[in-house]
């Protein structure tokens, strides 16, 4: 009698796994959700998989130890900080995600909420109505094709953001550390209008700033006090990438200072945050709640993606989307 191998999903509040258990159990799985992002809940219900498929739920280092079997934690998400990659490297484990899944979603979000914060649509919304007709916000807005977009991180949807917001503006200005400087890379930029420079130069060069970074020990609160200080007076921040990558008193700071006129905000470094969050309810900040990734499309390509992450591995020793390769199994 074959046993069948086995994969566990965590937390799947806000989404339908269904499509990602229908291929696992096509592809010879059991399959278990258990509806949890407890730590001991979900350790107790993986003792045995090969596969955990998370949510939002963490993925520790002492939770990695507890699972002896596990071979592949699939995310259903670009970002993975939410698990200790180096653990899971370590025992021999594969971590993936879901590269390029809602490029077009993520870069159309942060374009829309980039314009509701410029164009001051929160203000402008409220005054239209008969007794406020013709009231005006303390600053006019700025011509955009007058202005500067800066872009930080030039992966998949940093590019993209620049080909759609590109037209809009006087000048696109990007950074990416980790993109190489080769014939391609250069002429792929010339082609989406962007011109590569320094950290420095973004910063202090761009009127609206668009944050397209993953969450790391390196770029943890990089948008600090002095950062912000940086930026040209009456800027806007963008980040539809992770909140830790923001100080939040620092920008709180900036903002009531005047230095800043607005930031647009996907994520933030605690979700769903608690009551009296300091970026809540701000006239200043357009905010929505983790949503940028989300159509119809991906709402399928996220959970069968994650799947067939495990299935791939499964049937030919490696997954589709690593993350980073792990340590041979001893």
């Amino acid at each position: 009698m074959t046993t069948k191998p086995i994969a566990v999903y965590t937390d799947v509040e806000d989404t339908d796994p269904a499509p990602g258990i229908a291929l696992l159990e096509a592809h010879g799985f059991e399959v278990r959700v258990l509806g949890t992002r407890d730590p001991d809940e979900i350790v107790e219900g993986a003792r045995d998989a090969v596969a955990l498929l998370p949510g939002y739920a963490s993925i520790t280092r002492d939770m990695i130890e507890q699972l002896p079997n596990l071979e592949i934690i699939a995310l259903m998400s670009m970002g993975f900080d939410y698990v200790d990659v180096d653990a899971a490297t370590e025992h021999g484990i594969w971590v993936t995600n879901v590269p390029g899944a809602a490029t077009e979603e993520v870069a159309t979000h942060a374009l829309a909420t980039l314009l509701y914060s410029v164009r001051q649509l929160r203000f402008y919304l409220a005054s239209a109505n008969p007794a406020d007709w013709n009231e005006r916000a303390p600053q006019a807005p700025p011509r955009l094709s007058e202005k500067t977009l800066g872009i930080i991180g030039l992966g998949r949807i940093g590019r993209e953001l620049a080909r759609l917001a590109g037209p809009l503006f006087g000048r696109v200005l990007g950074y990416d550390p980790l993109m190489p400087d080769t014939p391609e890379v250069r002429a792929d930029l010339d082609a989406l209008g962007v011109q590569r420079t320094g950290l420095d130069e973004v910063r202090g060069g761009s009127d609206v700033l668009s944050l397209h970074l993953p969450l790391t020990a390196e770029t943890a609160h990089m948008v600090d006090a002095d950062f912000l200080a940086g930026m040209p007076e009456g800027a806007v921040l963008v980040n539809v990438s992770r909140g830790g990558l923001i100080d939040n008193h620092a920008l709180v700071a900036s903002l009531d200072a005047g230095h800043l006129s607005g930031a647009a905000l996907d994520v933030l470094d605690a979700e769903p945050p608690q009551v009296g969050h300091p970026l809540l309810g701000r006239d200043d900040i357009v905010l929505t709640p983790h949503i940028a990734y989300f159509s119809a499309r991906t709402e399928i390509e996220y959970v069968r993606i994650q799947a067939q992450n495990a299935v791939t591995l499964h049937e030919t020793g490696e997954p589709e989307s690593p993350v980073t390769r792990p340590a041979p199994r001893r």
